[in-house]
């Protein structure tokens, strides 16, 4: 925060509670009797009039009470700009603190588990549990609690990998992370709308699902030519650098004919977060393992 808004802040906060105090007097200054009439205000509504008595004196010494309370706490903690506070608490030295206590803990735990290999992990009911709590707190936000994914996020469940799906290939995804890019096709002069079409239809065929014979003939000479370089020749996919099977009719953004169109024209771009900042090789070798499971249900 600038020193300017630092200042304002500072001047807002004091001003405030200084100003209530204030209207509290200015109030009290203008009643008439500290002790309960029959004195009316001026005013009614429909027929419904309000005593003029002072307020109790045990509501104003609360009211000063807190008032007291709270130029304390802004004397000893943040709350004035950039005054940290004379005890210099802080949030983020309070969940530093409390990290630092739950990893000394902790720690032996995780480190006992890494030392088992992912596949034996992913059979240990206990240790998937504490897995579970992992992939929900750092992963499930795109995947989905359960791991099944969501458009443009991969499901996990069903052993279909663009990376591997190996223990080795989970560990090292999660670890750095992935970059994905499907370069758009569409936007190559080069190809036509009528190619992009006959494109859909190729791919379509592999699942049973168009009967244009005339243009998947055509479309399969255009993947060779367009596709295959990453896809392959088969349209199995390339693990190396991502690129997914065309022919498991497991599709990551849509499976429609306008889904599939929509891809080859605009392509695609997807990222994967690396975790390696977020958590260490332990933690990251039992959520390998959890992700592993998920795959894997016996």
């Amino acid at each position: 925060m600038t020193s300017f808004w630092s200042f304002w802040v500072a001047i807002i906060t004091l001003g405030v509670i200084f100003g209530c105090v204030w209207l509290l007097y200015a109030v009290r200054k203008s009643q008439t009797s500290d002790v309960e009439t029959e004195q009316k205000m001026d005013h009614s509504f429909d027929g419904i009039e309000e005593y003029d008595n002072p307020m109790p004196k045990w509501w104003i010494h609360m009211f000063m009470a807190t008032v007291v309370f709270s130029l304390v706490y802004l004397v000893l903690y943040p709350g004035l700009g950039n005054f940290k506070g004379y005890l210099g608490w802080s949030s983020t030295g309070h969940w530093e603190q409390e990290v630092k206590e739950a990893n000394e803990k902790y720690n032996p735990l995780f480190k006992a588990l890494a030392a088992k290999p992912v596949e034996t992990l992913a059979k240990d009911e206990a240790a998937m549990k504490i897995g579970q709590r992992l992939f929900a707190n750092n992963c499930a936000v795109c995947h989905g609690s359960t791991g099944r994914g969501a458009l443009g996020f991969p499901n996990l469940t069903d052993n279909d990998w663009l990376y591997g799906g190996d223990p080795a290939k989970i560990k090292e995804t999660i670890t750095h992370g992935r970059s994905a890019q499907m370069p758009a096709k569409g936007l190559n002069q080069a190809m036509t709308k009528a190619d992009i079409g006959n494109l859909t239809h190729y791919l379509l065929s592999f699942s049973g699902r168009s009967d244009d014979t005339a243009a998947v003939e055509k479309g399969s000479k255009m993947f060779q030519t367009a596709c295959a370089a990453c896809h392959g020749a088969d349209a199995k996919g390339n693990q190396s650098v991502g690129a997914p099977n065309l022919t498991d009719n497991v599709w990551l953004y849509g499976s429609t004919a306008s889904k599939i169109s929509q891809t080859i024209t605009f392509g695609r771009a997807g990222v994967m977060p690396a975790q390696k900042d977020t958590l260490d090789e332990d933690k990251i070798h039992l959520l390998a393992a959890y992700v592993y499971s998920l795959s894997h249900k016996e």
